[in-house]
């Protein structure tokens, strides 16, 4: 294909990817709704510090990648400020997808390295994917298992803090092949920022 082909369908692909619309409080509760209802990332809510969470998150490539979100971050159950998230990602990808994300953190140590300025997630970084349907939970980690009946039912497998963050996925449209947390990037702004 000819180079500037190709960048054109890049384009497109991350236009078509990334949401256009800012996360709202709201949009944020009904995500977390979500994840309080689906499997094992229900017992979080209950166990962490707090929660980062990006309603939409958008995603795509063509050998070269890119990701972005906004979302809402939650300390001790109180709204406290919002988060972007970006990601740049190169080697063998092509497509695009939506997905939902949520970041706990199990204390206020990896609460604070998270809204500390820029927080990076390292190499070895994984997230759970949650699966709805007849299909199997897998993570980045390589596990997978469990079928599950619907979108607020399902399984997961693989659920624990990984240096005080625990991170689930549910997709919500669009195929990829890689799927990758390592990479992503976020910013934080507290609230009256």
């Amino acid at each position: 294909m000819h180079t500037k082909k190709i960048r054109r369908i890049f384009i497109v692909l991350l236009l078509l990817a990334f949401p256009l619309s800012q996360a709202w409080a709201d949009d944020c509760e009904e995500a977390a709704q979500l994840f309080r209802k689906a499997g094992d990332s229900a017992r979080f809510f209950d166990n962490s510090y707090g929660y980062a969470i990006f309603p939409s998150i958008g995603k795509g490539g063509i050998a070269v990648g890119g990701a972005y979100g906004e979302g809402c971050v939650y300390a001790q159950g109180r709204y406290v400020g919002k988060a972007t998230m970006t990601q740049v990602s190169i080697g063998f990808q092509l497509g695009g997808e939506a997905y939902t994300q949520i970041i706990f953190f199990q204390d206020k140590r990896a609460f604070d390295e998270f809204t500390s300025g820029n927080f990076e997630f390292s190499a070895n970084a994984h997230a759970v994917v949650i699966t709805a349907g007849a299909s199997a939970s897998a993570s980045t980690a390589g596990n997978s298992a469990g079928i599950s009946g619907g979108q607020h039912d399902a399984k997961t497998i693989g659920d624990s803090y990984n240096k005080g963050m625990a991170t689930f996925v549910i997709s919500k449209a669009g195929l990829m092949y890689e799927v990758s947390v390592a990479g992503q990037k976020y910013k934080y702004q507290p609230l009256g920022n």
